[in-house]
């Protein structure tokens, strides 16, 4: 459920992004935006936030409001290799209706495919201590 739920914590930042990127396009255009370069910026911009957060602190920000981190299967840092891999193996766990992320509850370690596919883990965090 946390990673459910911070998927969804990361949808909704994505989608105000693509709208503050989307507004001064639709703007210029008098609002006219479709096709292919467009589409390219939107999906730039979505494997920008993940590559940029999982590369820089292991979490996007609904991973770290869900207390989630990603790391290699031996606890250290992600790669790039890595995270564009786990991004696209992402993508084909959406495409395939969710099986991909369903998977999680099938395997011994609780790993999706886009875990599997990249040699990366999803682990939660202890809560801080209090004090």
């Amino acid at each position: 459920m946390r990673r459910l739920a911070a998927m969804l914590y990361d949808s909704l930042l994505m989608l105000a992004i693509w709208l503050v990127s989307l507004f001064p396009m639709v703007a210029i255009t008098n609002g006219t935006v479709f096709g292919a370069p467009v589409q390219t910026v939107l999906f730039l911009e979505l494997y920008g936030f993940f590559a940029y957060f999982w590369l820089a602190r292991g979490q996007t920000a609904g991973m770290l409001a869900w207390r989630l981190a990603l790391q290699t299967a031996d606890g250290g840092p992600v790669s790039l290799r890595q995270v564009t891999v786990r991004f696209f193996a992402a993508l084909l766990c959406v495409l395939s209706l969710g099986l991909g992320y369903l998977w999680i509850l099938i395997d011994p370690r609780g790993r999706s495919w886009s875990d599997l596919l990249s040699g990366t883990q999803v682990v939660t965090l202890p809560k801080p201590p209090r004090g």
